[in-house]
């Protein structure tokens, strides 16, 4: 009977140390995706997209809340002129997929756009996140879908 209960226990044992490493990654993931969701939100509140730029893939996609698409070239120079007054993001959550991560978010903001024109938005964000080759997370893709008050 005493050898059955040390199996058993190894066996639970070998299983909670396997949960907890599969574990880890995805939580050290979604924290390095959250503090670079957060990196981009800090470039907005101070209007300087040059701190979101390299957060950015060279073949990144974004389509705004209007529908537009634009590569990482068009996103930087739209960012520029951009300038928020106030800009906050709630409710992120991020989903990890090996080596892709997904961040999903509501996005309030005012100021004016890049078209110099005033600005008052709310908007569920949906950003893609994949790991380089390199190890660095970049943002692929990212789309913005107005929600109606």
């Amino acid at each position: 009977m005493k050898n059955n209960a040390r199996v058993y226990l190894l066996g639970m044992l070998l299983l909670g140390s396997v949960a907890f490493a599969q574990a880890q990654p995805t939580g050290a993931t979604e924290k390095a995706i959250t503090a670079l969701e957060m990196k981009w939100l800090e470039a907005q509140k101070t209007n300087n997209a040059d701190l979101a730029a390299p957060l950015w893939a060279d073949k990144m996609i974004s389509t705004g809340t209007d529908g537009m698409v634009s590569d990482r070239a068009k996103t930087l120079a739209d960012a520029k002129v951009t300038k928020y007054s106030s800009v906050d993001v709630k409710d992120l959550h991020i989903t990890v997929y090996g080596n892709t991560a997904i961040a999903s978010m509501i996005f309030d903001a005012k100021g004016t756009d890049e078209k110099g024109k005033p600005m008052d938005l709310h908007a569920r964000w949906t950003d893609t996140w994949a790991k380089m080759p390199d190890g660095k997370w970049q943002c692929v893709a990212s789309h913005g879908s107005s929600i109606k008050m």
